[in-house]
């Protein structure tokens, strides 16, 4: 069995874990790979002296990319790492350990780390496969491009937030208009982006057992309030009348767009898979405060 492992750059705590939950999982006959920064940083590029160090063995890094041909993927640090080892793992289930910070992706905590990934592991062994949950995702497109699909939320905006910056946007769901006007973008989120850049754009929280989508405008001049639309809906967005346009996936990939645009926007065939014991969302909503 092959177990990838991404830990949280440049956070010393994640990558002493990495190193620890390595060396066990080497101990019950898993090959183990790490994300290339991580490996650099266990083979003592970065003087690190950990149970890995120890062992006096090379780790073996890998483009995150490659974390897909693994069997099981464990993510080592916030959100935000989980949602980079994600892009990479493709429908490979993930495992989410988290060190502290909300952590809405990421259900166990690094005392539980060892312990619950070995348990994944035998799960995996005697079933055929980890214990999962799938999480929908959105994929946007144009005429002649695609990104990557986002976890959290795509964003549809003029060439810079803010006054002068916004541009005229056209929302349809499944061919019906939602919404039209002057705005600094369109968000779409799914029940798991809810909680992110969705909630800081006054969206509503979603629970992830909600099958949907959710659509808000972002400071629009006479905006409609977030509507939460069925999954399988088709959100269209069409941006003019600025000279530019972005749409950005997850807050990493992006794409610029010269309007008259028309983006789409669906669930995506692949959702992410959560492996592991089941995410306590209501306990992570009091992290918020």
């Amino acid at each position: 069995m092959k177990v990838g492992i991404v830990a949280q750059r440049d956070n010393r705590r994640a990558t002493s874990l990495a190193g620890r939950l390595g060396v066990r999982l080497r101990s019950a006959d898993a090959t183990v790979v790490f994300d290339e920064t991580t490996a650099a940083t266990l083979d003592g590029t970065d003087g690190d002296d950990g149970e890995w160090a120890a062992a006096n063995e090379s780790p073996t890094g890998v483009d995150v990319d490659e974390m897909a041909s693994c069997d099981l993927v464990v993510s080592i640090g916030g959100d935000g790492t989980f949602l980079y080892a994600a892009r990479g793992a493709g429908s490979t289930p993930i495992v989410g350990v988290n060190l502290g910070e909300v952590g809405f992706l990421n259900a166990v905590s690094p005392s539980e780390a060892i312990d619950a990934v070995l348990e994944e592991v035998r799960h995996c062994r005697e079933n055929g496969g980890p214990r999962t949950t799938d999480l929908a995702r959105i994929a946007a497109s144009g005429a002649d491009w695609s990104l990557s699909p986002a976890i959290n939320e795509v964003v549809v905006h003029g060439p810079r937030r803010g006054h002068g910056g916004g541009a005229e946007f056209e929302v349809r769901v499944d061919g019906s208009l939602y919404t039209s006007g002057h705005a600094d973008g369109v968000l779409v989120a799914t029940p798991t982006g809810s909680t992110a850049y969705n909630l800081s754009e006054d969206g509503p929280l979603v629970h992830p057992g909600v099958d949907g989508l959710v659509v808000s405008e972002m400071a629009g001049e006479e905006s409609m309030p977030p509507l939460v639309v069925g999954a399988d809906s088709e959100v269209t967005v069409r941006i003019e009348g600025a000279e530019s346009g972005v749409v950005v996936s997850d807050g990493r990939a992006r794409q610029r767009v010269d309007p008259p645009e028309l983006v789409t926007l669906t669930r995506a065939d692949v959702p992410v898979r959560i492996a592991g014991p089941p995410r306590d969302f209501f306990g992570a909503l009091g992290k918020l405060a």
